[in-house]
């Protein structure tokens, strides 16, 4: 029977779509699924480059190379302004060297107060100490052949920026010093490698002064240790070493100009309890270092806190 002409004008005015076979239909959603999954695996690689980026931002690259102290990071903590360490103060520096006053002042090779320093290069709190110490003693005199160093990459804080003490020279009219690294920041089967051997001196100085009562019992034998003529002792860092999270040494040297920053605030707040200890044993000299303000202050703290051990 002949379609009627409804019918017939229907079917003419419907799109004329080929069936989709089967296989056809299962060839398109694989392609569909295959589309989504590339999508999702690139979404996945830019949120782990940003973790990377991230990461990388938040500590300082354990891979780079290490070798002497670049010029204008030498020359910011070499020229620290004067009113500008006289500004901070004590700053965020959350302890003063513990008082010993031996009867007699240490002295050094060169007949001078002496300054001793016992660290590790992996150590991340001997890392943060050492900008307040490299600051404090560049007010007396000259590094030679420091170089940049970091702490270790599987530690607390990892790869702080800072220097080593390996190989360097320094040269004072007013304090001697002596520094050991004891191990480096590379591992070998579980330990960091050992490095410089303390001498007979310095042994004797962990054993008599990192111990209570001059540190808190749960600090016997920690490190960084500085002795400062056997009149004063600090053992650990003297600020947060988290203030320098995230930081280049270039970064943090540029900070030191601006006493506001908490970089400043930190490492000049340190650097000038260590001033005012080493002016309390070498006679004050010279005047234009610790007649400034700050160190008089602080000095005069010093001098005020009885010895623990009640000499």
């Amino acid at each position: 029977m002949p379609a009627s002409p409804s019918t017939a004008r229907a079917s003419r005015d419907q799109p004329l779509r080929p069936a989709r076979s089967g296989r056809r239909q299962q060839q398109h959603d694989q392609v569909r699924r295959q589309r989504r999954a590339i999508g999702l695996g690139a979404a996945a690689i830019a949120l782990a480059l940003a973790v990377l980026i991230a990461a990388r931002a938040l500590a300082p690259s354990a891979n780079a190379p290490e070798g002497p102290v670049p010029p204008d990071v030498l020359a910011s903590i070499a020229n620290v302004s004067p009113a500008v360490l006289d500004q901070v103060g004590q700053g965020t520096a959350r302890a003063l060297p513990a008082p010993v006053r031996a009867s007699t002042v240490a002295l050094g090779p060169n007949g001078k107060p002496l300054v001793t320093y016992i660290g590790a290069e992996y150590c991340p709190f001997c890392a943060a100490e050492r900008w307040s110490l490299v600051v404090a003693l560049s007010r007396f005199g000259q590094f030679e052949n420091l170089k940049a160093s970091h702490s270790a990459s599987d530690d607390v804080f990892p790869n702080t920026p800072t220097f080593s003490f390996v190989g360097a020279s320094y040269t004072s009219q007013y304090v001697d010093f002596s520094p050991v690294e004891l191990q480096s920041n590379v591992k070998s089967g579980g330990a960091y490698n050992p490095l410089q051997t303390p001498t007979p001196d310095q042994e004797r100085l962990l054993r008599q002064y990192d111990v209570p009562p001059y540190v808190p019992a749960n600090s016997a034998g920690a490190i960084p240790f500085i002795d400062i003529a056997d009149q004063y002792v600090l053992s650990g860092s003297s600020f947060d070493v988290g203030v320098l999270r995230g930081q280049t040494m270039e970064s943090i040297a540029q900070s030191l100009a601006d006493p506001g920053t908490p970089t400043a605030q930190a490492i000049l707040g340190g650097a000038n309890t260590l001033t005012a200890a080493i002016c309390e044993a070498n006679g004050n000299t010279p005047g234009d270092v610790c007649g400034l303000a700050a160190v008089k202050n602080i000095e005069s703290q010093l001098a005020s806190t009885p010895s623990p051990a009640g000499r």
